[in-house]
């Protein structure tokens, strides 16, 4: 009994039953992986007893042998299947651990995203992006009628007010069908002759101002710049500019400006075998021909920009107030010439002349006898045009043609009122410009085109710290105080500090385009703010003007009046609620009224301000019988609304530099954009703010904002802003006014908050304008998405035809011109 094994008895059984392998042949190799060597097994396979059936197999009856050992299995060869249970099970339990875990780490990451506003979702498509889009923008010069017959596309009855039932208007096919007629049918012309000048010849003018010296582009004295042309009438169906007024500042609307007008007398149109571009060669030009027909096409590549302004200053000197002499440290002065002699001032050079030769004058073809002086009542004033650029900026065909437009059209045919000239921004503080006259020079020749050598100023970020050291360097967004984003005036302050002879000083941008004419836009801007009140100025220039909401400016001004002096129940209000109570006015909770702004707006924590007596108000506001400032030149012109950046999500209004802020921020105003005028009087204040008193705020943030602790006066320009889209005008107004009692800005619903200035894509004039770069390729004659382009004016309405529009911005326009022979072509 002691050897007895039921186990091996029952496998050794189990042969006789079966002629094949009771498991599948496939699962063989499986069933010799479950095998053990053990005792058992080796008693099993060394038995010397057979069965019968055993031998037969043996003996050869199948044609393969196969041989029919089993795997042997041992008593002890299972494992228990409950250790497997338990990994199993505590790995399942591990696993769900950690997931709880992790879903518990991503519900309090996900709450403090939300908190932290780090994660939002994606906002909705802005409401503006469903309106349909205008296409009378892009008319052609063979559909001109004239602007009191134009029907606009935009605005329309149903566009100013959604209540009037929708004019029965044709199909466009209808209209497409009719304009494409007309256009066949309709020719075109050589356009008229656009001055906007003086007329500098008549009794009236020379009493007043004296005669006016002709300038030339050579220093013989035969080359004259072609005048501009236009053509009379708009477009058919030329949209109306939706905000900003022609009329109220006095600028011409009922003529059109097409590209080779307005560009052909600076080189668009014609071979750069004779000077020209190059590009313009093709498409629509009929009617072109006029434009060089006095003058012939002028060979740019001989004209040297800076003698030009030079030449013309010098030859009508006695116009103009003789100027202090200027600085003439070459670190100091910020030089605008190659030699030392030229450091000085065309106009004082020419006064040191005039004593050592007393009876001549000499010009460079030659000596004259010396002429009595004429008389001049009135002696104008200079104004500086500062053209910001740096010193590797690539300068193309397009720039160049503006550059020239700007220079002959406010200095050259002026006869010198306006003198331009590039502030350049080296980039490298290591460049030792200021240790060195030779290095100084090579960077300012190698920063300009040939045409405009010699006309520039050069300034680094180093040369800014050093002058106007001292403030609080703390970086704002990870930006230094010091350099071009944040304190974009500091250059110029510095420069009409070394610059006394400019009264004033208009500070442009390389992007900034204008469809019209330079010398009209300026002067007519300067004398309409000129003529602007001072009550309820700051207050009207809060706000951008829609002429088809708010009626006329006075019924506007009005309209500002009761909103400052009342209050409004919109919903931007209910962020007025967090201002400090006004104790002279009370005012229910949900409408705040303002303290309007009478004289200068003190920071609290600035005692020892510096005010000029001249600009305090003579009487109380209610006294004033809106007289004064009438007549006074404004300190500052801005081209978009001087809104308060309090309370708004503007992400640069906390941007202030060397104010104490225990009782919280100085009053503040803001325009966006830099370009505009500013007064040297308003430049001089800030310098001295900067230097000596350690002030200064964020670029768009400091004119405007200086000018109003000091009582300066500054004017916000509506000059005429046109839009892509068909906006019903009640809600654009509603949009762009959204802030506070009804002006731009001083609530977080402002058009200017950070989230809210997509509005202005579809615009004419901001700083990321989507429309204004389209419109001016459009308008030079090139496809823009598929649109447009030289093929289509042949076989359409030919060339766009515009008003005159300020655009911003507009960057680099890839113009397509001939090549003249052996030039690589990029």
């Amino acid at each position: 009994m002691l050897g007895f094994r039921p186990l091996s008895v029952a496998k050794r059984k189990l042969q006789s039953y079966n002629r094949v392998p009771a498991y599948d042949v496939e699962d063989a190799e499986m069933y010799d992986e479950k095998r053990y060597d053990s005792s058992d097994d080796d008693s099993y396979i060394s038995s010397s007893h057979s069965t019968p059936y055993s031998s037969r197999v043996s003996s050869g009856a199948f044609a393969k042998p196969r041989s029919l050992s089993k795997p042997t299995v041992s008593a002890y060869s299972y494992k228990n299947p409950r250790a497997f249970t338990r990994y199993f099970g505590l790995a399942v339990g591990t696993t769900l651990i950690l997931f709880m875990l992790f879903l518990v780490h991503m519900g309090w990451d996900s709450a403090k995203s939300v908190q932290l506003g780090l994660k939002k979702p994606p906002p909705p498509p802005p409401v503006w992006e469903s309106f349909p889009f205008l296409k009378r923008y892009h008319g052609g010069i063979r559909t001109l009628t004239s602007r009191e017959k134009n029907v606009p596309e935009y605005p329309k009855k149903e566009d100013v007010d959604p209540d009037t039932p929708t004019s029965k208007a044709k199909e466009p096919r209808e209209d497409g069908a009719r304009l494409e007629k007309r256009a066949k049918d309709h020719g075109v012309g050589s356009g008229d002759i656009f001055s906007p000048y003086p007329d500098y010849s008549s009794l009236k003018y020379i009493d007043e101002y004296g005669p006016v010296e002709t300038c030339y582009l050579d220093a013989d004295e035969k080359i004259r710049i072609p005048p501009l042309r236009t053509y009379k009438g708009v477009v058919e169906g030329q949209p109306e500019n939706v905000m900003g007024s022609y009329d109220l500042l006095g600028l011409r609307n009922d003529v059109c400006f097409e590209r080779f007008g307005r560009l052909g007398p600076y080189g668009l149109g014609y071979s750069r075998k004779l000077g020209g571009s190059g590009a313009g060669m093709e498409g629509d030009r009929e009617g072109i021909e006029k434009i060089w027909e006095d003058s012939g096409e002028i060979d740019f590549r001989k004209v040297k920009w800076g003698q030009v302004q030079d030449r013309c200053l010098e030859k009508n000197r006695d116009r103009f107030k003789t100027p202090p002499k200027n600085r003439d440290n070459l670190f100091q002065a910020m030089p605008t010439k190659e030699s030392d002699d030229d450091m000085a001032d065309p106009l004082l050079a020419r006064d040191a002349a005039a004593e050592a030769e007393g009876v001549e004058k000499r010009y460079a073809n030659g000596t004259i006898p010396a002429q009595p002086k004429p008389d001049h009542n009135k002696q104008l004033l200079r104004t500086c045009v500062l053209i910001r650029t740096w010193w590797d900026y690539q300068y193309d065909e397009e720039d160049i043609m503006h550059l020239r437009a700007m220079i002959a059209e406010l200095n050259v045919q002026s006869g010198g009122e306006y003198t331009v000239h590039f502030l350049i921004h080296v980039k490298d503080d290591n460049k030792q410009i200021w240790a060195d006259d030779d290095v100084y020079q090579e960077v300012l020749k190698n920063s300009l085109p040939a045409e405009f050598e010699g006309m520039g100023t050069l300034w680094s970020e180093r040369q800014m710290f050093l002058i106007y050291g001292g403030m609080d360097e703390a970086k704002y967004r990870d930006i230094q105080l010091y350099g071009n984003y944040r304190s974009t005036f500091m250059p110029v302050t510095y420069f009409a500090h070394q610059h006394p002879e400019f009264d004033y000083f208009w500070h442009w941008e390389m992007d900034v385009r204008y469809i019209g004419h330079y010398y009209h836009l300026f002067k007519q801007v300067g004398q309409w703010a000129d003529k602007q009140p001072r009550k309820g100025l700051w207050e009207r220039n809060a706000r951008f003007y829609v002429p088809h909401v708010h009626g006329s400016w006075e019924d506007f001004s009005q309209m500002v009046r009761v909103q400052t002096e009342h209050g409004t129940n919109s919903n931007a209000n209910k962020w007025s609620s967090l201002l400090p109570p006004n104790p002279h006015v009370p005012e229910p909770e949900t409408q705040k009224p303002e303290k309007p702004i009478w004289g200068p707006e003190v920071p609290l924590d600035y005692p020892d301000i510096e005010i000029d007596e001249e600009v305090r108000p003579p009487r109380t506001f209610n006294e004033d019988k809106y007289e004064w400032g009438v007549g006074e030149p404004a300190d500052l012109i801005v081209f978009n609304p001087l809104f308060d950046p309090d309370k708004t999500n503007w992400i640069l209004n906390a941007d202030v530099t060397g104010y104490n802020r225990s009782q919280g921020f100085p009053p503040r105003r803001t325009a966006i954009n830099t370009a505009g005028r500013l007064s040297r009087r308003l430049l001089i204040t800030m310098h001295r703010e900067q230097a000596i008193y350690r002030h200064s705020m964020f670029s768009e943030m400091w004119p405007a904002s200086c000018a109003l602790h000091h009582g300066l006066k500054a004017v916000y320009a509506p000059h005429p802003v046109f839009i892509d889209r068909k906006w019903p005008v009640q809600y654009l107004a509603a949009i762009f006014n959204n802030g506070r009692n009804g002006a731009s800005g001083g609530a977080r619903l402002s058009v200017f908050s950070d989230e809210r200035q997509h509005n202005f894509l579809g615009t004419t004039w901001y700083y990321h304008a989507g429309f204004a770069p389209n419109l001016w390729k459009r308008w030079l004659g090139y496809k823009v998405d598929n649109d447009g382009g030289e093929q289509e004016e042949l076989a359409g309405e030919g060339r766009m035809c515009l008003p005159a529009m300020l655009l911003h911005p507009v960057k680099q326009v890839d113009l397509v011109f001939e090549h003249t022979e052996g030039e690589i072509q990029g």
